[in-house]
């Protein structure tokens, strides 16, 4: 199948375990396991119709270990926008974001062209948290990009995450779909030019 021209390419990076792919798979299809699995790299397409026209969303949920420095590159490169995702229970997994992060900006250039989200996931387990809210707010700060705390675990900000991202996208402007809207709401946002999950 060929590659369009309308997909948008978000990627998810993230040490194994703080729960990437349950974040994407919460997103796409409304699920949780709560059994780990480790991933090597999987890719979902979600349908938007964007500015009168069908775009896909492709995010790629990519592993969660450092043996594949060339697939990390590509994924990179081919990206239009990037979650980065720790575990509010492991300072660890935000520390193994840095060397990430500071690959996009080698690659993208400037990550003020590219939207790029830091995400700590889990905020469900306070009591094991070890990375506070303010310190995810700082490193964002100081990496220049958006920053949200969310849990597959509950649907806690998950839509929203992906909600944003696609906000952070200056070229197009996307709004995924409230649940529930009449067909005439929804036909009348499509005709406004935004973009929606169908």
């Amino acid at each position: 199948m060929p590659e369009q021209s309308n997909d948008y390419r978000v990627v998810v990076f993230g040490a194994g375990g703080v729960g990437k792919s349950s974040l994407v798979l919460r997103f796409v299809k409304g699920t949780f396991r709560e059994s780990y699995i480790p991933t090597v790299e999987d890719t979902y397409r979600q349908v938007i119709s964007c500015d009168k026209s069908i775009c896909t969303l492709q995010i790629t949920d990519t592993t969660g270990s450092h043996q594949f420095p060339a697939m990390q590159r590509l994924s990179i490169s081919k990206g239009h926008a990037f979650v980065l995702v720790y575990s509010i229970t492991s300072r660890q997994s935000l520390e193994e974001l840095k060397p990430i992060y500071e690959q996009v900006c080698q690659i993208k250039g400037d990550v003020e062209t590219c939207p790029v989200m830091l995400v700590g996931n889990k905020c469900d387990e306070t009591s094991a948290r070890e990375v506070e809210t303010p310190d995810g707010e700082a490193t964002s700060k100081k990496w220049k990009c958006a920053f949200m705390e969310t849990s597959a675990k509950t649907n806690h900000n998950v839509k929203e995450l992906f909600q944003e991202l696609l906000n952070l996208e200056k070229r197009r402007t996307v709004s995924l779909q409230i649940d529930g809207k009449s067909k005439q709401q929804k036909r009348a946002e499509k005709l406004k030019g935004k973009c929606v999950v169908m």
